[in-house]
């Protein structure tokens, strides 16, 4: 049973907010316990483990001495260690003046080099550590569709009716062989060579039987992903939905609504959508967007923001723990590496800074992808809670990354920087950090 079937559609300001305080909730609540234990393993005492900012709400010591408490703004937290001043682990000079030796040691600051770096790493690798488990077990349960394509559910496709049944094994679309699912560059031509019809004839096994059936066009274009913040999104479009004709011209494949679209040079479309039996007209305008390339590099095209498939869910082979965790991994770095290209081309100017979001539109992302059930949203809390780990890395003061350099650089001087230029270097890096929050909250408001 899908939860957010029950709570009211993304337009609706409760489930943004909902799903945003669950997602940006659990990727902090990972990351500071990232910090807290590896700092409780490295003999560094926490005095306070916050799950949000301001007026405490609910609090409770437990037996070393540590105070866990939530509080009544939900939009990040922290781990107060021992002789810090504040929530960014600055210094408490007085109180650590007051020190024993031996009590220094359980303090940040007081703590071997070591103990430092490998607690303020700790947050960052804790949420890679999340989005890499996510990720493996999302591809655990999903599966791995095989070297053959064997037919899963049925999609729902307005007037076709066809022979074609789950279980059957295709071996054959309008008289071509489908070549093995692994060989990309036979499976694309297999695909652009296939007659634009429904029914197609298919061949396919059946009960160690080959037999003749019907089918449907195998890429139909029907709506299976939804981005968040799209033209799409924005006109009321829903996963589901199939485009029956694009100007009143009928259409049967995805790749005639996909050339249409990049080829109308932004034109407004007039796409006829069937949804759950009934027909509907609707106006979309596509939309610019920058788009990462195989080279690292960005190449804009004009885009509605859906995604498409098969015809019908594909069986799938189940997949390994081990392999699992690979293909986490993997995506977590594509992510990382995906991010860091879109940052520096939009430094350089090659692509609109609009791709940067703020927290109104990571909040209306949050939404979007919880209206699309809780698959499509714990994905979401994945990728995000890779963005945050990366975002926490860059060599700012107040984020982990500036502690790591300030780290670094006693490593190789052989003394921390001076008390007078971390504060310093804090205020700055929080007025940095402040500029991009204002940057990418302007973004959300005035960015098409």
């Amino acid at each position: 049973m899908d939860i957010f079937a029950f709570l009211p559609s993304f337009g609706n300001s409760i489930l943004v907010v909902l799903a945003f305080v669950v997602a940006l909730s659990v990727i902090v609540a990972i990351h500071e316990y990232g910090h807290y234990i590896v700092g409780r393993w490295s003999g560094i005492h926490a005095e306070v483990f916050s799950l949000g900012f301001g007026p405490v709400l609910w609090a409770r010591d437990d037996k070393r001495g540590t105070k866990w408490q939530i509080a009544a703004i939900p939009l990040g937290g922290y781990v107060r260690f021992k002789g810090d001043s504040n929530a960014a682990s600055g210094k408490d000079g007085a109180a650590m003046e007051r020190l024993s030796e031996d009590e220094l040691r359980s303090t940040m600051h007081g703590a071997p080099l070591w103990a430092r770096t490998a607690t303020v790493a700790a947050g960052p690798v804790f949420n890679f550590a999340l989005s890499i488990l996510i990720f493996a077990i999302v591809l655990m349960s999903n599966g791995k569709v095989g070297e053959s394509l064997i037919v899963g559910e049925l999609r729902e496709l307005p007037n076709v009716s066809y022979t074609l049944r789950p279980g059957d094994e295709v071996l054959a679309i309008d008289g071509q062989a489908l070549p093995s699912l692994g060989n990309g560059e036979a499976y694309d031509r297999f695909w652009e060579e296939m007659t634009k019809a429904n029914p197609l004839p298919y061949q396919v096994r059946r009960a160690d039987e080959v037999i003749e059936v019907t089918g449907p066009y195998l890429y139909p274009p029907i709506v299976l992903q939804l981005a968040p913040k799209s033209a799409a999104y924005g006109a009321g479009l829903q996963v589901g939905d199939v485009f029956t004709a694009i100007d009143g011209k009928p259409i049967v494949a995805f790749s005639e609504l996909k050339d249409a679209v990049e080829n109308g040079d932004g034109r407004t479309l007039m796409l006829t959508v069937n949804r759950a039996g009934e027909e509907q007209d609707i106006a979309l305008t596509p939309r610019r967007v920058d788009e990462p390339q195989a080279d690292g590099g960005f190449q804009t095209y004009w885009r509605i923001g859906i995604g498409g498939g098969l015809a019908f869910e594909p069986a799938t082979e189940s997949l390994g723990p081990a392999a699992a965790v690979w293909s986490g991994v993997q995506q977590t770095g594509r992510i990382i590496e995906g991010s860091i290209s879109g940052l520096y081309h939009m430094i350089t100017g090659a692509i609109s800074s609009c791709n940067l979001s703020g927290p109104v539109g990571i909040a209306q992302t949050s939404g979007a992808m919880a209206s699309q059930g809780v698959q499509s949203f714990v994905w979401f809390i994945a990728v995000l809670s890779t963005a945050i780990g990366m975002l926490n890395l860059f060599p700012i003061p107040v984020l982990d990354g500036g502690h790591l350099v300030f780290y670094a650089y006693e490593a190789v001087t052989g003394k921390p920087p001076s008390d007078g230029a971390l504060r310093v270097l804090m205020t700055m890096g929080l007025i940095i950090v402040l500029g991009l929050m204002l940057f990418g909250l302007t973004n959300d408001l005035f960015c098409p």
